[in-house]
């Protein structure tokens, strides 16, 4: 018995010096802890997660790591601050105070946590102070603002997300836009040659913004001598020429003749190719013409293919047309003419198209384009005088009557009411009727004068016809005094058949090979010529909306001082309203 209690009582004792020895390290202990958590306390009063342990439990002898959050994370992090609070009731701490905390990072990883987390917690606010950040708006507005855009900062817009990209390519967003107000007129000018290479280039210029854009078309390369013409966004390059044993340069003594067609848009920068010519043609004649798609034209055609050209009975009209309806006739003897032998014109203005009127009565009918292509120059350098018409929903191109054989080489046309005029290097005028599909000649007196070497450029204006010509300027009567050549623009007027002079241009007619496009009441002109061992170009503007038609320049010397003087003959024009 006496040995069982000693030892008791030695195992009490050496208890008791282990359990004092405890408690003046736990001592210690809390000491340090109460000096770090007063140094700490700045940090545990900044918002965000606290970096300590909340206290020390003795049931688990585990560690309880709690979060310490605002208001600014929302109920996520008050959830878990709750829920640490509520685990913890019911333990009795063994070491320090309630209020003391360890700290359960490495050495330095709560200073990244902490900055991090701050970091958050500033741009959260941040946002919250500016809402305006997360407004979204829905896509019709969205469309609507993107649709009212320049075409320049609509093409950036674009490269922000997908999702404008896509929305501003859709048929629907183009149709808008080409229906509303927000368009302005573009000159694209192609056909350069730089060091004797066809370079491909197409020279954008915004004419309301007065800026030049340069485009490269690799598809263009090598390639002159074409035509160009603009439907709607897109612009249609038509047949020209390629060299055969020098790729890519103007060669024209082994070269080849093109008859394919190709599309380019400038909205979203894409090419795609088009049916091709029955006949391969360079620098041939177009003309572009919007018709209702419940047009016969194609029946037309193939009806009148293989018809011989049937002779006119009014006398003084040439026999080569085909009238079979007697509607071309002389001013001269339309007093003499009874009730079925009335004019051409007179007649075609019941048939005429008039647009607004056929929008609003047949608002479902849907619109195609036609595009005409007469003349140019054949494989052999033969001038031709054929033609074909191109139908864009059925993408195929139809052959057309001959022009007469005395009608001579086509210099120049436009579409006009329904009709395509072209005008010949031996000055005569006649008209295609591209509904029915026959030619007819227009006999009228006197013809404006101009300088032989300078052909014609027929223009139309909003149901109007000019021409531009060159001709002599008389010297004021002054004895001795030299001529001086000046262009003017003429119209026709299509009821009595004469012309009336509008305006003079203010350039002298240095380029022999000028090229306008008109583009509703406006008509603009580029002119390119080579003085004093240096090339020139011009870009010339006239409103003929206004009764003094005056003519201004809108550009000077852009393109010119990089190109060949080459490109004054192989240079052409287009005009579209992007």
């Amino acid at each position: 018995m006496i040995s069982e209690s000693s030892a008791k009582e030695t195992s009490l004792r050496q208890d008791f010096e282990v359990a004092s020895s405890s408690k003046r390290v736990v001592k210690s202990l809390s000491q340090k802890l109460k000096k770090k958590g007063c140094r700490s306390e700045e940090e545990e009063d900044a918002p965000g997660i606290s970096f300590r342990c909340l206290t020390l439990y003795g049931r688990s002898g585990g560690c309880k790591v709690g979060a310490d959050a605002t208001e600014d994370f929302g109920d996520m992090v008050g959830k878990r601050r709750s829920n640490a609070s509520e685990e913890g009731k019911g333990f009795n701490t063994i070491c320090g105070t309630e209020e003391t905390a360890v700290d359960c990072f490495s050495y330095g990883v709560k200073d990244k946590f902490w900055k991090k987390t701050n970091k958050k917690l500033l741009e959260l606010k941040e946002s919250q102070r500016s809402g305006g950040m997360h407004v979204f708006l829905p896509d019709d507005i969205l469309e609507m603002c993107l649709m009212r855009l320049p075409v320049t900062t609509l093409m950036t817009a674009r490269l922000v997300c997908k999702k404008w990209r896509n929305m501003t390519r859709t048929s629907r967003f183009m149709q808008m836009r080409r229906e509303g107000l927000y368009q302005t007129p573009w000159l694209f000018v192609f056909g350069v040659i730089k060091d004797g290479f066809c370079s491909g280039e197409i020279h954008a210029f915004d004419v309301s913004f007065k800026q030049w854009h340069k485009i490269d078309a690799e598809v263009l390369k090598g390639r002159f001598m074409f035509s160009v013409a603009s439907i709607q966004d897109d612009i249609y390059v038509i047949g020209g020429c390629s060299s055969l044993n020098n790729f890519g340069k103007m060669d024209r003594s082994s070269y080849k003749t093109h008859k394919g067609v190709v599309i380019f848009s400038p909205l979203t920068k894409s090419w795609r190719k088009a049916a091709s010519m029955r006949y391969a043609r360079s620098a041939p004649i177009l003309g572009t013409y919007e018709i209702s798609s419940d047009c016969s034209i194609v029946k037309n055609q193939h009806v009148r293919q293989e018809r011989r050209f049937l002779r006119s009975r009014v006398g003084g009209v040439s026999d080569v047309y085909e009238d079979p309806h007697r509607l071309s006739v002389r001013r001269q003897v339309r007093s003499s003419l009874d009730e079925n032998e009335v004019s051409f014109f007179s007649s075609m203005k019941p048939n005429k198209f008039v647009r607004p009127k056929s929008d609003h009565s047949s608002p479902k009918v849907r619109k195609r384009f036609v595009l005409i292509a007469v003349g140019g120059v054949g494989n052999w350098d033969e001038p031709l005088d054929s033609g074909e018409i191109y139908d864009s929903v059925s993408n195929k191109w139809m052959e057309i009557q001959r022009l007469p054989v005395d009608f001579g080489t086509v210099c120049s046309g436009v579409v006009c009411n329904g009709m395509f005029y072209v005008y010949s290097e031996n000055d005569k005028l006649a008209g295609y009727d591209i509904e029915r599909g026959f030619w007819v000649g227009v006999q009228m007196t006197p013809f404006p004068p101009r300088v032989q070497e300078y052909y014609p450029k027929l223009i139309s204006c909003n149901h109007r016809l000019f021409m531009l010509s060159v001709s002599w300027c008389e010297g004021d009567g002054q004895i001795g005094r030299r001529n001086k050549a000046v262009r003017k623009l003429w119209e026709l007027d299509l009821m009595y058949l004469t012309w009336t002079e509008i305006s003079v241009h203010p350039d002298a007619p240095l380029d022999w090979n000028a090229t306008f496009v008109a583009d509703r009441n406006l008509i603009f002109g580029v002119e390119m010529f080579k003085i004093f061992g240096q090339v020139l170009d011009f870009l010339t503007m006239c409103d003929v909306s206004v009764v003094e038609s005056n003519w201004d320049h809108i550009s000077r010397n852009h393109v010119a001082h990089e190109v060949d003087a080459s490109s004054c003959l192989t240079k052409s024009l287009a005009v579209l309203h992007l």
